[in-house]
């Protein structure tokens, strides 16, 4: 059996939050979004993190999880540079952000040999979710070089937040589980009792509420990273005239793989209440959510003990 690996994306910089929400606190004793993360996957089975971050949130991040989380199991952390991109291409010399979420996946080749999941560092998935894709990806058929992946399916009102849009997965899925399409949209919004979306701020468009969105939450095999490789190449050229806001997004590769009909994505659906840290104002929803989950006993008041 190949012992799955967890990849956690931390390096974006969290403009609409405004401030560094990776090491928000949010539990009792000063826990963050990430502690509860890691409980959940590591009571899943995972054992191998590997956090990828920025150069600027280094110290404050390593000092925040060194003497709770790294105790506990293997850890690694991963920089996601923004001149680690082939040397044919210059990147604008004024872009600060990252390259986005699937450069971040990109960014770990090195250090993942087995299957892995993928999570964000803000997001609070639930421990189900991460006994799903763990589960999976120990599927002792599954080999090192099959294209035949996962992402956890989350139900649309269950993603939202009262203090503005969110960026959303939008996925159809076919009657065997199996997803088919799934397109980000980055201008998700509750308005009124209606959920809508916007490519450009004006016109709107009707999502329904039991939509099924992936939360960046996936499982793949090492061969996805060959993938990766090759079509970051391809959308550095193709984008050579936007370089300084272009991002390359998770999502759209695994679209492109399933229109290609090289790989196939299983939906493990997931009914838990996501929680994320999108804007300052919802981090009292989260801590309210935690100490509930405290009182019914899904997480000890110490969590780390």
């Amino acid at each position: 059996m190949n012992q799955p690996d967890l990849i956690v994306m931390a390096a974006g910089i969290g403009s609409r939050y405004g401030g560094l929400k990776q090491i928000e606190p949010i539990g009792p004793n000063g826990e963050i979004i990430l502690d509860y993360s890691i409980y959940d996957a590591l009571r899943a089975g995972f054992s191998k993190v590997v956090f990828v971050i920025n150069r600027e949130i280094e110290l404050d991040f390593r000092k925040r999880i060194e003497s709770t989380i790294e105790p506990r199991c293997h850890v690694e952390y991963v920089f996601q540079e923004l001149d680690d991109i082939p040397a044919s291409i210059t990147p604008p010399a004024l872009r600060t952000k990252p390259w986005g979420t699937a450069h971040a996946v990109l960014s770990c080749r090195s250090r993942i040999h087995n299957p892995f999941a993928v999570v964000n560092a803000d997001d609070f998935y639930g421990r189900t979710a991460y006994q799903a894709l763990y589960s999976f990806l120990c599927d002792n058929n599954l080999q090192l070089e099959d294209f035949r992946f996962c992402m956890a399916g989350y139900i649309l009102e269950n993603t939202l937040t009262e203090h503005g849009s969110v960026a959303r997965g939008v996925c159809e899925v076919d009657q065997a589980g199996y997803l088919e399409v799934v397109q980000e949209r980055t201008h998700v919004e509750k308005i009124g009792q209606v959920i809508k979306y916007s490519e450009d701020g004006n016109v709107w468009h009707t999502l329904p509420g039991n939509s099924v969105v992936s939360m960046n939450m996936w499982g793949f095999t090492p061969i996805f990273f060959n993938e990766l490789e090759e079509r970051f190449s391809q959308f550095l050229i193709s984008n050579q005239a936007n370089l300084l806001q272009a991002e390359f997004f998770l999502p759209h590769i695994v679209n492109d793989l399933l229109q290609e009909c090289k790989a196939t994505v299983k939906v493990l659906p997931v009914e838990d209440q996501w929680y994320g840290m999108t804007y300052k104002a919802d981090k009292p929803r989260i801590q309210k959510a935690v100490s509930n989950l405290i009182k019914l006993g899904e997480y000890p008041l110490i969590l780390w003990g």
